[in-house]
């Protein structure tokens, strides 16, 4: 049995396009233009400030706006954020197999925890988790292993195993000391081989076989 914990944003869900609308939402009451999906999707993977710092600074908008910003894409977003979003094709039949097979399931996620639990809840994914680590959760996020420590302890098994698709989700595994899984068709930034990783896969089909492999090994 293992521990394996999922991020969020892109590992689970392709989140992007409800992220988009409300940040073009919030833009636009401000007076900026609206970005494309792609350049919403190089600003996730550190949570709400810092996406905002990276759209404010993208727009020359005063960093002085940036906490009440900040608050506006959090209500927004709380509004809308299943809207779009989709669970990646294979996810809940690989969750399913994984829970059969005894495994402990857990997310680890920037998101704050209110929004990720609704996107778990409203689109069927709750079930499968036992632990819910967000952004907000502790007093720091990923990459400081603490929430990733902090997924593992409420799970309890020995082998733990996470599940990401970027930069944050790698240095916060490689500084956790726990083997990492990266989803290679999330939204990170760099080439997969830059990634610090044990294995990676690019489809959720092949998931569990890929877990029953690595802990043979173990």
């Amino acid at each position: 049995m293992a521990a394996i914990v999922f991020d969020l944003d892109g590992t689970l869900v392709d989140s992007a396009p409800d992220i988009q609308a409300a940040l073009n939402d919030v833009m636009a009451e401000a007076g900026a233009t609206p970005f494309d999906l792609a350049s919403v999707i190089r600003f996730i993977g550190g949570g709400i400030p810092p996406l905002m710092e990276q759209a404010m600074q993208a727009r020359d908008l005063p960093m002085a706006q940036h906490a009440a910003l900040v608050a506006r894409m959090v209500e927004v977003y709380g509004a809308e954020s299943t809207e779009r979003t989709r669970v990646f094709p294979g996810v809940i039949a690989a969750l399913g197999q994984l829970r059969g097979q005894g495994h402990v399931l857990g997310v680890c996620t920037n998101k704050p925890e209110a929004p990720a639990r609704h996107i778990l809840a409203a689109l069927g994914l709750a079930p499968y988790f036992d632990v819910l680590i967000g952004g907000d959760t502790l007093a720091v996020k990923k990459p400081d292993p603490a929430p990733l420590h902090a997924a593992f302890a409420g799970l309890g098994a020995e082998v733990s195993l996470y599940v990401g698709d970027s930069e944050f989700d790698a240095e916060a595994a490689r500084r956790a000391g726990v083997d990492f899984l990266l989803f290679t068709e999330g939204y990170r930034k760099s080439p997969v081989e830059a990634l610090p990783q044990r294995a990676r896969f690019d489809a959720y089909e092949a998931f569990p076989e890929l877990v029953e492999t690595l802990l043979a090994a173990v």
